[in-house]
């Protein structure tokens, strides 16, 4: 430095300053021969004049100065001398050497053990990286959220790898910011060897290359830590470099590409397993003489996620406040309290804890809301925060209502436009903020895994649910049920996304609150149950809306529309669960209180008329259907009008039950001129139209062209794959029904081996439970029957109903049926005496739970005559059947093919009882309905002629037509 011209003086121990000897020149001379000189023992070594200097003694401080055109000065004791003019002077301070540490040699702390540490898989896979020779993996990445234990499984193998003896230099450095990494380098360079601490950046690179293998050096065995890394950045130009004898362990909560590479392993660290987590809570409670019910540890541990911090924290708050789990756990589910209203206080954390499990995220979503694109990660942690934990479908946070949140919501001044609005947030958007998310280890994003796409462990959302303002929270509530219904499609193909949406819609409406009821009732309420239904869960779905008609009924009253549609769809699942009676019950309660609410021209209204009059069909009055459906299409012509497709559905299912009570040929003239109007009014291709054509083919069929029926629906089939995929539900059924009518047409073995294909299908897209699946593997046991192998089937059968009594219960009518075929195929199997004892059975419990007059009670009667004949009891089998004529008669009327049947039968039965003549006339007087009412060519008629020519025959007629 530069210095004024001043007369110098030298420190005195005493404390007064002592005058150098000699003049002070007039003017200055500047001497340019001079040279270096050291001092010891705390002196100053003088340039310039050389003059006599003193020897000095002791070792050297370092100092050196050099000054210009001076005389001779003595100093000692460590003080200064100089004498003359001082022109220039320049001090360079330089430490004195420091020793190198000797091997083995540890810097930094290593993390104390935290209480009741446990041993887990991690652990292993840790050491296990480490082959023969040491050199398998230099570098390993423990990646993981905040809390899972990172910094305690990073600390229990360096120690080991310490207290073994397998390392010569140990070095553990919290990597948080990239100073933090050049000091804990630099503090390594200064120990281990002796570098200068005054200069931190080149202590740190002596360090990395001294780590660097050399060849004619003796290798040192080093393990490097790098603990907390919060940015791969942060170690640009820091990374250890790769040594056979160097390894290197990192902990963060970043999961970059940067972060692996040839020499580099990431290790994921998950949450404690089940066993690991009640282990960790008994010990640490004992530990405190506190001993809790096993059942209740595990059922904690499960409500904190397994995570090992909250596990710890929630201990402490246990012992601190002595609360029983019990009552701890009751606190924790209090949706009331935040999450840091039930863990300690920060001054009170376990185990060193630098932070409470809610605030144990906060930096890593700050950090994540900063990577492109800046500002949507937040906003979009807050959408996953509010959905299912276990999995969040991808298309939900990409549907157009997630899109406007973000944009809404984006961290204020990011990514805005010109003009200063916030740019709308694009799907790519969406997808990129799900990676920053992923890359922080705040969410676990697996794209490859559509229906669930997104998890996110529970307490990081609760963690993130609780910052939020009151008024955001019921926003953000409406706007994620707004994005299930975009993302849920109106035909459930994949069955594994309906479960994950319903799934979602569930930990959703647990966490909105009051926000989905106001200011009306949000439909994902009643798209959850109806999904529950047509998946084929359909007690479950009755539950759903049991309690979807209490809660609208207390919060909007009895008369809100939201509560009708709620007692619409409980009714439709009374129905759908085998309770067709008390669905007509309901769905007639339900009737007058729309009429008297909405009036009785309202959609709804007539809608309900709708459901009734089917559902009265369905309980066994299919004329009655019949008729209020005509009541029903006469409101529906005056109200909506001729077009109007609530109109055309009355139409379909006036033809669909004139056809169920009897009239085969009025239901297909009336499903031709439905067609016609359908294809006018909605097109060829409309899932209505193809509807029409498969119920013409339908009747048609009945009508007895089962040929025809199967050609129909091959056509159909062809049009569903096109205009609605291979996989659709209705495609599905038209595969089943060409199927059916192939059988009835004669193949019975291609029926059987069509639906052994279908039911493929149906296991991979409705998955094994659903009621088509099981109707699907019902009809494949008949055809196999039909086709030669009784036995078979009839074992089929047998597993079959025990899936229906697991699926549906042991009630539903479907379940019903199911016996009802393990009869007849046990029957034809050879065992009719076991057939008629299952009739039997099955009898008592279809009068008991669909009533005498039900057509399949009536069906279950005549089976059962039909096995007591077969079994060799023709008389009584006879009589049975004469009984049962009368109910049919009474029931079903004189021209219902279910009658008629009953007629055969008896006619059959009574010839086989000995009365060969009553036989006969009885199946000449059937011959004539037939031909009245089916025609001359249906199967029926046909096998009736046969029957009368038999009959004749027996009597010693001729056996001719």
């Amino acid at each position: 430095m530069r210095s004024r011209k001043r007369r110098c003086s030298t420190p005195d121990p005493s404390g007064a300053g002592t005058e150098t000897e000699g003049d002070v020149p007039t003017q200055p001379v500047v001497v340019t021969d001079t040279g270096d000189a050291h001092a010891h023992d705390g002196g100053t070594a003088l340039t310039g004049y050389r003059g006599p200097v003193p020897e000095p003694v002791g070792p050297s401080t370092g100092e050196l100065v050099q000054v210009s055109r001076t005389g001779d000065a003595i100093a000692s004791g460590g003080s200064t001398a100089i004498s003359g003019y001082v022109s220039e002077l320049t001090v360079v301070q330089q430490a004195a050497p420091r020793e190198r540490a000797s091997w083995p040699h540890q810097v930094g702390v290593i993390p104390p053990r935290a209480q009741s540490f446990q041993h887990r898989a991690e652990v292993e896979q840790l050491r296990a990286a480490v082959a023969s020779g040491g050199t398998a993996v230099l570098c390993q990445v423990l990646t993981g959220t905040g809390g899972v234990g990172k910094t305690q499984l990073a600390a229990d193998y360096a120690r080991a790898a310490w207290e073994s003896g397998g390392v010569d230099v140990l070095v553990w450095i919290t990597a948080s910011t990239s100073s933090a990494a050049v000091s804990g380098y630099a503090q390594a360079g200064v120990e281990v060897l002796g570098a200068d601490p005054g200069d931190p950046e080149q202590a740190a690179k002596t360090f990395l290359a001294w780590l660097e293998p050399k060849p004619d050096a003796k290798p040192c065995r080093w393990l490097v830590v790098l603990d907390d890394l919060a940015d791969p950045a942060n170690l640009r130009g820091l990374w250890p470099p790769t040594s056979p004898s160097g390894r290197t362990l990192v902990t963060t909560r970043r999961r970059d590409a940067a972060l692996t590479g040839p020499d580099q392993r990431l290790v994921t660290v998950g949450l404690f397993t089940p066993d690991e987590a009640a282990a960790y809570l008994t010990a640490t409670l004992a530990a405190h003489h506190r001993h809790e019910p096993a059942d209740q540890l595990t059922a904690l541990a499960s409500d904190l996620g397994h995570l090992p911090l909250a596990l710890a924290q929630a201990a402490a708050y246990l012992i601190d406040s002595a609360l029983d789990c019990a009552a701890y756990r009751q606190l924790l589910a209090d949706r009331s309290r935040t999450l840091a209203d039930v863990l300690p206080e920060p001054d009170a954390l376990p185990d060193d804890h630098a932070k409470t499990v809610a605030a144990a995220w906060s930096l890593s979503i700050e950090r994540a809301d900063r990577l492109r694109p800046a500002g949507l990660a937040r906003p979009m942690l807050q959408l996953a925060a509010i959905l299912d934990p276990n999995g969040i479908p991808a298309p939900v946070l990409t549907a157009p209502p997630a899109l406007a949140y973000l944009t809404e919501h984006r961290t204020p001044g990011e990514d805005t436009s010109r003009s200063g609005r916030r740019r709308q947030a694009s799907v790519q958007d969406s997808a990129d903020a799900l990676r920053c998310l992923h890359r922080l280890s705040l969410i676990d994003h697996t794209p490859a895994t559509a229906h669930q796409a997104v998890r996110v462990h529970n307490l990081i959302q609760r963690a993130v649910r609780d910052s939020l303002p009151a008024d955001q929270h019921d926003q953000l509530a409406r706007i994620a049920a707004d994005a299930l219904i975009h993302a849920w499609p109106k035909a459930e193909r994949d069955t594994a996304l309906a479960g994950a949406l319903r799934s979602n819609a569930a930990a959703l409406t647990g966490q909105a609150k009051d926000a989905l009821w106001h200011p009306d009732p949000h439909s994902v309420l009643y798209r959850t149950g109806g999904s529950l239904g047509r998946s084929g869960q359909v007690i479950a779905a009755i539950a759903h809306f049991r309690r979807l008609v209490a809660a609208t009924r207390d919060r909007l009253g009895p008369d809100h529309p939201g509560t009708l549609v709620a007692r619409y769809n409980l009714a439709v699942f009374r129905g759908e669960a085998g309770d067709a009676a008390g669905a007509a019950d309901a769905s007639a309660d339900l009737l007058g209180d729309r009429e008297r609410v909405l009036g009785p021209d309202h959609p709804d209204t007539l809608i309900t008329r709708n459901a009734l009059a089917s559902w009265r069909g369905k309980a066994g009055d299919a004329a009655g259907a019949a008729d209020a459906f005509a009541d029903l299409l006469t409101d529906c012509l005056r109200v909506l009008g001729p077009d109007d497709p609530d109109t055309l559905v009355a139409r379909n299912n006036l033809a669909s039950w004139r056809g169920e009570a009897g009239d085969a040929a009025g239901a297909a003239d009336a499903s031709a001129d439905l067609l016609a109007d359908r294809e006018r009014v909605l097109g060829p291709d409309h899932p209505d139209t193809l509807i029409a054509r498969s119920n013409l083919a339908h009747w048609r069929g009945k009508l007895g062209n089962a040929a025809g029926a199967a050609d129909a629906f091959a056509d159909l089939l062809a049009d569903r794959e096109r205009v609605l995929g291979p996989d659709h539900p209705d495609t599905l059924i038209a595969r089943s029904n060409l199927a059916h009518w192939r059988g009835e047409a004669g193949d019975a073995a291609g029926a059987a081996d069509a639906l052994a294909d279908l039911l493929t299908d149906y296991l991979r897209v409705l998955g094994p439970d659903h009621p088509d699946t099981l109707n699907a593997q019902s009809g494949l046991a008949s055809w196999r029957g039909l086709a030669g192998d009784a036995a078979g089937a009839a074992d089929a059968s047998a597993d079959l109903l025990a899936d229906y009594l697991r699926v549906l219960g042991p009630d539903h009518p479907d379940t019903l049926t199911a016996r009802s075929n393990l009869a007849v195929l046990r029957g034809e199997a050879g065992d009719a005496a076991g057939a008629a004892d299952a009739s039997a059975d099955l009898l008592a419990d279809r009068e008991r739970v669909l009533g005498p007059d039900h057509p399949d009670t009536l069906i279950a009667r005549s089976n059962l005559a039909h096995w007591r004949g077969l079994a060799g009891d023709a008389a009584g089998a006879a009589d049975a059947l004469a009984d049962l004529l009368t109910d049919y008669l009474r029931v079903l009327g004189p021209d219902h093919p279910d009658t008629l049947n009953a007629q055969s039968g008896l006619a059959s039965w009574r010839g086989l009882a000995g009365d060969a003549a009553g036989a006969a006339d009885a199946s000449a007087d059937l011959l004539a309905d037939y031909l009245r009412v089916l025609g001359p060519d249906h199967p029926d008629t046909l096998t009736a002629r046969s029957n009368r020519a038999h009959w004749r025959g027996e009597t010693g007629g001729k056996n001719v037509e």
